[in-house]
């Protein structure tokens, strides 16, 4: 039986973009235009495929200014191009090898951020959501590969996929790969075919770009051992790709129960997540740094296995990870923020402040107002009086939703003291080396330091932690404790009611 003819390439295409569901009726699309085989092939199609597919084509090139008087006749190629289908075009130039020594990026990292600007700039001016690019099937399996050399974890084993998001700082764009179907030796075929000549790149040559060796020595190498390895390849792709789609699917369903993001900090819940098997976890701390940065493209996946092997350790564990990410562990949970300050939800403090008492005093971050009362006001509880200190427990941190949700609650932030044991000469301090003192319900003093070990504070917390204190000793370590020997008792006769607030 004879085996039955392959589709034409433009029905393959059309194909592939209805099955993908990548473009809409009535849509403008931009088309990136290098001027070689590939994306000449894409334009061709498309502008054969506008009237069916009820397309806008705007043609985009860019000339990244490393070929010289090649570069320029590109441009020109292209520019003629878009004159014979009747599609408008911006073609313009940038100085990648400018950007790159900006950056300190390699020439293909430069060159594929400034593209992919430009992409978005001209997609934003001519009011299109989507670009469509031409990579092909070799493409993807050099895709692959590159990632496997990389160690780019299973999620790198997908390779490239027929849409995908790319973050900007001026918005989302849409990235569509119509010919992902297609080899690179069909695209060749079909220019030769339509007579378009399309302009050959010698940097292609060059074997100094990783994906340049992949292509030229690695693979041939491979198909020497397994000359099905494109298949190969391919399946592999396909296989990785629905087990990041059932895993991303899972991390959507756990994150409720197990993240929390406010504003550029999210935090974890420690118990539960180190509970999960590796693979969620390595998946969560992903969605957090994705959510954080925007994009993960630069959370490679040994970073993601720097934060696995910090999950258990001990709290104060920090880790400083592209894009200005920081993961820190704490006593109940782990964080991942990209402002430190977030790590503390506390104004630093500077010097030594005197207490106006009674009045009202401030300094950066705070205001502290100070009134004397009677201990019947404490007694008989009237509306909007304080509870006697001795009667809060302070609450375990991060378990509620108190100040900027981190479980302080509004009373750890007021005390009640006996004014005759304190006196009205009160400071307001950071910690010192060699702090002690002696926490409510302790019968003897202890260091400052090892307190705060034993309440779990968050190391990131404890040099902005305000301390009261009288001429002798601490009196308050405000938000956990006041000092025993300060404490309203029987014996008092006025209450030094003391109230911090951030603002």
């Amino acid at each position: 039986m004879k085996a039955a003819s392959k589709p034409l390439l433009e029905q393959q295409a059309l194909d592939f973009i209805e099955q993908n569901h990548l473009v809409s009726g009535g849509e403008k699309l931009v088309v990136a235009v290098s001027g070689g085989a590939d994306s000449v092939c894409l334009l061709h199609i498309l502008a054969g495929l506008k009237e069916k597919l009820k397309l806008r084509l705007h043609l985009a090139h860019l000339n990244h200014q490393l070929r010289d008087a090649d570069s320029e006749d590109d441009a020109d190629y292209v520019s003629g191009l878009a004159r014979k289908l009747g599609i408008p075009a911006t073609i313009e130039r940038r100085d990648v090898k400018g950007y790159q020594k900006q950056k300190r990026l390699s020439l293909e990292e430069a060159a594929r951020e400034v593209r992919y600007r430009f992409l978005t700039e001209v997609a934003g001016a001519t009011g299109a959501e989507r670009v469509a690019v031409g990579h092909t099937q070799d493409d993807h399996i050099e895709t692959i590969l590159m990632h496997l050399i990389r160690g780019a974890g299973t999620r790198g084993m997908r390779g490239l996929q027929p849409y995908t998001d790319w973050p900007s700082k001026t918005g989302g764009l849409v990235v569509i790969r119509p010919l992902l179907g297609v080899s690179h030796q069909e695209t060749e075929d079909y220019c030769r075919r339509h007579r378009l000549a399309p302009r050959l790149d010698a940097s292609n040559l060059s074997l100094s770009p990783l994906r340049n060796r992949i292509r030229q020595q690695l693979l041939p190498l491979l198909q020497s051992y397994n000359p099905g390895i494109a298949e190969a390849l391919l399946r592999t792709g396909r296989i990785a790709g629905d087990d990041i789609d059932f895993l991303d699917k899972e991390t959507a369903r756990l994150w409720d129960k197990i993240a929390r993001q406010e504003g550029k900090i999210i935090t974890l819940d420690r118990q539960k997540l180190d509970r999960l098997p590796s693979t969620l976890k390595r998946y969560l701390l992903r969605a957090s740094a994705e959510k954080l940065l925007g994009s993960a493209k630069d959370i490679e996946m040994r970073h993601i296995e720097e934060m696995m092997a910090a999950l258990g350790k001990p709290a104060g564990k920090r880790l400083n990870l592209p894009g200005d990410l920081i993961f820190a562990t704490g006593y109940d949970q782990y964080q991942l923020t990209t402002d430190i300050s977030g790590l503390c939800p506390l104004p630093e403090l500077e010097g030594e402040v005197q207490l106006n008492i009674p009045g009202q005093t401030r300094l950066p971050g705070w205001r502290i107002e100070a009134t004397i009362i009677k201990p019947s006001a404490i007694k008989g509880k009237p509306e909007g009086a304080p509870a006697p200190l001795e009667t809060i427990t302070p609450l375990p941190l991060y378990k509620g939703k108190g100040i900027q949700g981190m479980g302080l609650t509004k009373n750890d932030f007021t005390a009640c003291l006996d004014l005759a044991k304190t006196g009205d000469k009160l400071t307001v301090r950071a910690r010192r080396r060699g702090d002690r003192f002696q926490p409510l319900g302790l019968p003897r003093p202890k260091k400052l330091g090892e307190f705060m070990i034993d309440a779990r504070i968050p190391q990131d917390w404890r040099q902005r932690i305000p301390i009261v204190c009288s001429p002798g000793q601490i009196v308050w370590l405000v938000g956990w404790r006041i000092d025993d020997r300060v404490k309203v008792s029987q014996k008092t006769r006025q209450v030094l009611y003391l109230k911090f607030e951030q603002g």
